[in-house]
């Protein structure tokens, strides 16, 4: 992932509390292989039934900074819902409280999930319907959202904080990490338990999983 300190970009507001994964990317767009190519399925039941639906309105375009309402991306833990947000053009939701899943899910692949008091949220969606939209920076510096001459602070777990700053995943952690596994498996007793593919095809039979 790139490194990310701060993010300016248009708002639309989703004036809905308790929007599940399912409603965000419905489970007929999750077959797929890959991690992108879901902007298709973002809101796709929403869209598809509502032509009044916000993500339909052409003047919305572009925003990449979604102002949602309360327990925003709670149900289960698909993280295609992340995704198609990403997708879709979304680089930050702001929302008075998210599912705990999908909060860790979307600072794992650098969309900045932001939770503010419910009165802020309030006051940014209210502005953020107004024609021209509302632009909003999301400062990972210093821990802010700004907006409308007014500013509000955020806490943010601090490893997702370091990792969307440093522009890492786990992945990459591991792999930095790749010199000092490797020592440590060259020190270990031969008898132990391996899955090295020599150890895979020794398994003993009747015992699954468990190599000589």
């Amino acid at each position: 992932m790139r490194p990310i300190t701060e993010h300016t970009g248009r708002s639309v507001a989703l004036r809905r509390d308790d929007v599940d994964t399912d409603q965000i990317i419905p489970a007929q767009f999750c077959k797929r292989l890959t991690k992108t190519g879901y902007a298709d399925g973002l809101f796709a039941g929403w869209r598809a039934a509502d032509p009044g639906f916000v993500l339909n309105d052409p003047a919305v375009s572009g925003a990449t900074v979604l102002i949602a309402g309360h327990n925003f991306g709670t149900g289960s833990s698909r993280e295609h819902a992340v995704w198609a947000l990403r997708d879709w053009g979304f680089a930050a939701v702001v929302a008075s409280s998210f599912g705990d899943i999908f909060w860790r899910n979307a600072w794992k692949n650098g969309l900045l999930a932001v939770a503010l008091p419910a009165a802020a949220v309030s006051w940014l969606s209210e502005r953020a319907g107004e024609a021209a939209g509302l632009f909003i920076t999301v400062d990972l510096i210093g821990c802010e959202v700004r907006g409308g001459g007014r500013g509000f602070g955020f806490e943010v777990d601090e490893r997702g904080r370091w990792l969307v700053l440093t522009g890492r995943d786990d992945i990459d952690e591991t792999l930095e990490a790749d010199d000092a596994i490797a020592a440590h498996e060259r020190g270990r007793n031969h008898w132990l338990p391996s899955l090295s593919q020599g150890a895979v095809a020794g398994r003993q039979p009747g015992r699954p999983g468990m190599a000589r």
